[in-house]
């Protein structure tokens, strides 16, 4: 499937180089000089201001993916290798935050939003320079007005008023996507990520252009302990079906070959997700509650906790198909870790919370895994799971597919007059309804179901590859059931 910008196949190949070293046992020793094999003295660096500058780069997005981030740095000098030792014997990762921005890669967005492009006129009237609250417009000798960024304060104010549109806003991509300003500029002019604002939708991870923006991975805590035979068992989430081109099976297949004891499918879990959540929704409008959401989207959750806690109360309290899944492996592999495998950063959220579930790998790195590790997955021994769920359970993975479900469960009669809701994608738009509808306790429907990712899980942000393919995909494999 084919990657949708260089920053994925930049951050493919790094941590499929990385895997490649850990399965010959030459990480520890060659990891040192991985940033200047992959910028050479000689190579020509685009959009860095050198190849020392690019090498840097390497080193520091090199850390999250053996799970530090910056902060753990606290001696410059400290070799890749030391944290590649540290990163292959720690017995728990504790880190608190789930994700970092590399501050060396994060070094060319603007410092302010608001430019004076040549269309300036230099006009008398001077309604950007009347209208700026910080005094922040100073004048050419020509009289065209220019913007003193160490003043400015980026309210628009100039760009509202100027007469010519001469001044343009120029966005941070990652300030634009997030929908609950979780993201801003530090004094150092570095982006930082604000934990307690955080929903961990991971717009922000492939909104900069410039990859900066890391989960703390897990994958050489999973890789260490399978190579030391630990039990672990794999549960994938239904989207799965979208990320790579070949039969399901043999994608079981390809995961299981790195060591997992069983592989078990979370469409498992969903079939109870959607049992508890139809008789719960049945309960609810029974009671006189005007409208119940979903509550399978970890993200949806942490909107609600943090920024819209009015809402909690019209949430289900059904547990996820992850939560459902997991409590039934663990009955049959009680000594197991279990690690969960999908297309989600805030999933890595849901796994901290939840004691049955120990680690999170995600799509993309999966991809980056096998491809480490030398397993095609077209040609791997195909793996048939012991439960086969329902189509519907499969659905999950698309917008609308838990609304499908539960009308599905549901008897005709009880289905009838129930409207329903697709919120698909937490934009800032987007949330400022959710926020109405907890407000006012009314919405156009009894039951809302609520995805952080336009599409649902399919198109999540940690997916393998393009997401209109998978898609299309996802669509022909659901055919199957």
């Amino acid at each position: 499937m084919a990657f949708t910008n260089n920053v994925m196949i930049v951050r493919h190949g790094l941590l499929a180089k990385l895997v490649k070293l850990w399965k010959e046992n030459r990480l520890l020793e060659e990891i040192d000089r991985l940033p200047i094999e992959l910028s050479p003295r000689k190579s020509k660096v685009i959009g860095r201001c050198c190849v020392h500058k690019e090498r840097a780069v390497w080193k520091y997005k090199t850390l999250p993916l053996l799970g530090f981030d910056m902060q753990d740095e606290v001696d410059e000098l400290t070799p890749l290798s030391e944290y590649a030792k540290q990163a292959l014997l720690r017995s728990e990762n504790k880190k608190e935050n789930l994700m970092c921005v590399v501050d060396e890669a994060c070094s060319s967005c603007v410092q302010v939003n608001y430019e004076i492009t040549n269309l300036c006129r230099g006009c008398v009237a001077r309604s950007c320079y009347m209208n700026c609250p910080k005094d922040a417009i100073r004048f050419k000798k020509n009289g065209q007005a220019e913007i003193d960024h160490d003043t400015c304060i980026s309210c628009g104010k100039c760009h509202q008023n100027c007469p010519y549109h001469a001044i343009v806003y120029i966005p941070i991509p990652c300030e634009e996507v997030c929908p609950v300003k979780a993201i801003s500029k530090d004094e150092y002019g570095v982006e930082h990520i604000d934990e307690s604002k955080c929903i961990y939708c991971g717009k922000c991870v492939n909104a900069c252009p410039f990859g900066a923006i890391f989960e703390i991975s897990q994958v050489f805590d999973i890789l260490q302990r399978l190579r030391n035979k630990e039990p672990m068992v794999a549960i994938v989430a239904p989207s799965i079906l979208a990320q790579f081109a070949a039969p399901v099976e043999k994608v079981y297949g390809a995961i299981k070959s790195l060591g997992f004891l069983e592989v078990v499918e979370v469409a498992q879990g969903a079939m109870e997700t959607t049992r508890h959540e139809a008789e719960e929704l049945k309960e609810k409008l029974a009671e006189g509650q005007p409208f119940m959401t979903t509550s399978c989207c970890p993200s949806y959750i942490q909107l609600a906790e943090k920024h819209i806690p009015d809402l909690k109360k019209y949430i289900s309290t059904t547990g996820s198909p992850m939560y459902y899944t997991a409590r039934i492996v663990k009955e049959k592999y009680p000594d197991a870790k279990i690690v969960f495998v999908g297309p989600c950063v805030a999933k890595r959220k849901e796994v901290k919370m939840d004691p049955c579930v120990d680690f999170t790998l995600t799509f993309e790195e999966i991809g980056s895994v096998l491809t480490g590790m030398d397993i095609k997955v077209e040609e791997a021994q195909p793996f048939s799971v012991l439960f086969n769920a329902v189509r519907e359970a499969h659905g999950f993975a698309q917008t609308g597919g838990v609304i499908n479900a539960v009308k599905v469960y549901l008897k005709e009669d009880q289905v009838a007059n129930l409207n329903t809701i697709q919120v698909a994608n937490l934009t800032k738009k987007n949330v400022a309804l959710l926020r109405a509808y907890a407000k006012t306790g009314k919405a156009p429907g009894q039951f809302i179901e609520v995805m952080a990712c336009e599409g649902g899980c399919v198109t999540g942000p940690c997916v393998h590859g393009d997401r209109a393919a998978g898609q299309k995909q996802l669509l022909k494999e659901l055919t199957k059931y």
